[in-house]
């Protein structure tokens, strides 16, 4: 019988360099057999069949299998339903142990749960780490021992535990030998899932140094090149977030504050993980939604008659992708201009970005609504007016993508501003009286 072998199961971690458990799993005596498992339970909820996520997906575990054929190696990558896929891994290897990274989401937890029972079963041990992000679960509590759910005391916290523990690194180069060799190396194509190639322009995982140092002062303005772009790569861990922080670190204490956002926002998830289907603030799940169905597929389409609001819908659109700083206004409209729930704007994000990350887009969403930790308060109401005069004041970001916005066919706003404000004040007011 083969030699017994450590499986490292890739998940949101696709790469080899500085990652937590492929690390352990070299250091753990056995040679070592990756595995990708393309879910088909997260597949099955994917409506395009063009979906650009799934394109990063596959290019990203093709670069790995090779990378790992050049040190002897190979990934073993399968598609189906994790608990059927580990049955079969578990009758074709010889496993001694299993090490993976921790995923946060409540849909993982089960899942993780799941797989651990099995291997149990079979006397093969579990390993997990902590690799996503630097602080996690409880590493970040108040002196009580309750998580934090305002964000300036835990960043403070957090940024106390970076200087005093600094950030660790599990560098891989030199265990390269203990991989093991999967006699094929055939896996699914897209087409195999019932999904098709897409051709989009995937943002580069390289630091880019000049944008990182003026980040303070670019990171705000749609129209600039102004943000790192490296979202989707830590959603799939082709970027480390050790090595994002040391250079933050080095570089822009602005942008390492947004990396302690993301993991504030992780460690909400985990505590509290009613969020995915209800308010933060239970209170907030009183708020009467118009619900408007038409003035949705406006607001989705990019035709409210508010160029800001349209051009950022339309850039996620045609791209995937959406500035920061319109995020937040088109999120602000849809939920308070139109009163619209928050959760169906988070579901069309959901869809359609190819960072989504769920605590990230949830807490931004719960945020912009007013219903989440450490929200804007429901009478912070966006101005697009003058969120343009800010942010855009030459139009730049709006003619790119909304270049009809000053001629006659454009359409008029969905809704007028100032009556929009003072709906959204009563029916907030309203909702929250009856907590």
């Amino acid at each position: 019988m083969e030699s017994k072998i450590a499986i490292h199961w890739f998940r949101r971690d696709l790469r080899l360099e500085d990652n937590a458990a492929f690390y352990h799993s070299l250091k753990s005596g056995y040679n070592v057999q990756s595995v990708f498992i393309f879910d088909n339970d997260i597949l099955y909820a994917l409506e395009d069949k063009k979906d650009r996520r799934l394109q990063f997906i596959h290019d990203q575990i093709t670069y790995l299998n090779q990378q790992l054929q050049l040190h002897g190696g190979s990934l073993d990558v399968r598609y189906g339903t994790p608990i059927k896929i580990w049955k079969e891994l578990l009758k074709e290897y010889n496993t001694a142990a299993v090490y993976t990274n921790h995923d946060y989401e409540p849909y993982a937890k089960i899942r993780d749960k799941e797989i651990e029972n099995l291997l149990v079963k079979n006397n093969i041990s579990f390993h997990t780490f902590k690799d996503q992000v630097l602080f996690e679960k409880d590493e970040i509590i108040k002196k009580d021992g309750q998580p934090y759910t305002i964000y300036t005391p835990y960043s403070k916290k957090w940024m106390e535990k970076l200087n005093e523990e600094g950030v660790p690194n599990y560098d891989t180069k030199n265990l390269l030998s203990k991989l093991h060799q999967k006699k094929s190396s055939d896996f699914p194509s897209l087409k195999k899932m019932g999904f098709e190639k897409s051709e989009p322009v995937f943002p580069s995982k390289e630091i880019n140094k000049s944008i990182i140092q003026h980040y303070h002062d670019t990171r705000d303005l749609p129209s600039v090149s102004g943000t790192s772009r490296l979202s989707i790569h830590l959603r799939f861990g082709t970027v480390s977030i050790r090595k994002l922080i040391k250079e933050a670190q080095k570089l822009s204490p602005t942008w390492l504050n947004e990396l302690c956002w993301r993991e504030f926002y992780m460690m909400i998830l985990w505590h509290f993980p009613h969020v995915v289907q209800s308010a933060f603030k239970p209170a907030y799940d009183f708020i009467e939604w118009r619900n408007n169905e038409d003035e949705f597929e406006a607001w989705c389409e990019g035709r409210t008659g508010y160029p800001i609001v349209d051009a950022g819908m339309r850039e996620l659109n045609e791209t995937g992708f959406m500035h920061n700083r319109v995020r937040m206004i088109t999120a602000s409209f849809l939920t308070k201009h139109l009163l619209i729930d928050w959760r169906w704007g988070e579901a069309y994000f959901a869809s359609k970005l190819l960072d989504f990350d769920l605590s990230a887009n949830n807490g931004g969403w719960q945020w912009a609504a007013g219903s989440g930790c450490d929200a804007a308060p429901y009478f912070r109401i966006f101005n697009p007016y003058l969120q343009t005069q800010r942010f855009d004041p030459d139009f730049k970001y709006i003619r790119k993508w909304v270049p009809e916005f000053e001629d006659f066919g454009y359409p008029s706003p969905i809704v007028e501003h100032t009556f929009a404000r003072d709906r959204c004040l009563q029916v907030y007011k309203k909702g929250l009286a009856k907590k």
